[in-house]
């Protein structure tokens, strides 16, 4: 559910293999578990609050920017939206980015969407 994003938060979502970060703003951005370094998972750490890649260090912000190399690149992120109340990710192509753009994350109105909103993912079907 919307509300249960408080604004600067990051929820891993396992079954899109995404997190869901709700930024200080209160727009939402989905980002790609994946390093865009070499492909490594890259978990969150609440301490630090940022994504640190195991493989070779990488670090990243909450918006997916890179604050310590070897990745050049911000991580991946899939595109967000509000439809019928439910926050809706489209996880069949992570968008490449070269920095990290605040029109990137999906803007909206926490107050107008607390009320009967889920979290779901769209996935492509076979």
């Amino acid at each position: 559910m919307i509300q249960n994003y408080e604004p600067g938060t990051v929820s891993a979502v396992p079954e899109g293999q995404f997190y869901m970060c709700c930024l200080n703003d209160g727009s939402f951005i989905a980002l790609s578990r994946n390093c865009t370094h070499l492909g490594c998972s890259v978990p969150w750490d609440e301490k630090k609050q940022t994504f640190v890649c195991p493989c070779h260090g990488s670090t990243f912000d909450q918006t997916g920017k890179v604050l310590t190399p070897p990745a050049i690149r911000p991580l991946d992120y899939f595109p967000v939206r509000i439809e019928n109340g439910l926050l809706r990710v489209d996880i069949s192509t992570p968008l490449k980015r070269l920095a990290f753009d605040p029109s990137q994350p999906y803007e909206c109105n926490m107050s107008e969407n607390h009320q009967n909103s889920k979290t779901q993912k769209d996935s492509p079907r076979n």
